[in-house]
């Protein structure tokens, strides 16, 4: 396990070090601000104590921010030689992995975080469902890491940072758009499984403060699947 923290040092050192985390934060905190506080649909104009807004522009938000993170993680570091040098230590293809979804699941806790004061500010307007709050904010973690594993996937097949950010985008758009598109199209089995793969299905019942094991296991399969589709591509570059 200290190998893979060593990973996640070094990755989130790199982040701050191109200034790719001060620019992420401060335009999600950008974007989310003004669409929760200044726009249309801004919590005045809803007018009751809830940060459903927040979480609906963050869900949208962070399908746009996480491949810019995520593509270049494994695709520049093939690129420019330093995987092949990182794969010669004594360390596995998995630790490597698990150590670049933990840095930017990390960083992505790290700008949820500096929302809290919104949290504060809408329970000072009115009596607002606490568990609807912080089930929102574990829904927009689940996501998170859902999103975090495919673009780590798509940056593992590729050497190109922009063909990884395209790759993880149309990967990510199927789950965020496509499968609820076609679920409420389609009826019977084709529809409850299309419903069932869509990304909002789970995340918005979440968001509103339902929680079921059908929603976890959702997330996690596709967590485990984009890690192992990421470690297996490792796997062949090593023996390429």
């Amino acid at each position: 396990m200290s190998k893979t923290w060593t990973i996640v040092r070094r990755e989130l050192q790199s982040f701050f070090d191109s200034l790719t985390a001060y620019i992420m934060l401060v335009a999600f905190l950008g974007f989310s601000g003004f669409f929760t506080w200044i726009s249309g649909n801004d919590i005045f104009f809803i007018g009751q104590a809830s940060l459903q807004s927040f979480f609906s522009i963050a869900y949208w938000t962070l399908f746009l921010f996480i491949p810019a993170l995520t593509m270049r993680q494994l695709a520049e570091e093939n690129k420019t030689g330093t995987l092949e040098m990182l794969l010669t230590k004594p360390i596995s293809d998995w630790q490597i992995v698990f150590g670049k979804f933990l840095s930017t699941l990390i960083l992505i806790v790290i700008a949820l975080f500096l929302t809290f004061p919104y949290y504060f500010t809408v329970w000072s307007l009115g009596p607002i469902d606490h568990g609807a709050v912080i089930l929102g904010y574990v829904g927009l973690i689940l996501m998170s890491s859902a999103y975090i594993s495919i673009g780590l996937f798509a940056s593992s097949v590729t050497n190109n940072q922009i063909v990884a950010f395209l790759l993880a985008l149309i990967i990510g758009i199927f789950f965020h758009v496509i499968f609820g598109v076609l679920a409420s199209s389609l009826t019977g089995a084709a529809g409850s499984v299309f419903d069932y793969l869509s990304m909002s299905t789970h995340f918005s019942a979440i968001s509103r403060g339902v929680i079921d094991s059908r929603d976890i296991i959702y997330f996690l399969s596709i967590v485990v699947m984009g890690l192992m589709g990421s470690e297996a591509s490792l796997a062949k570059r090593n023996l390429n």
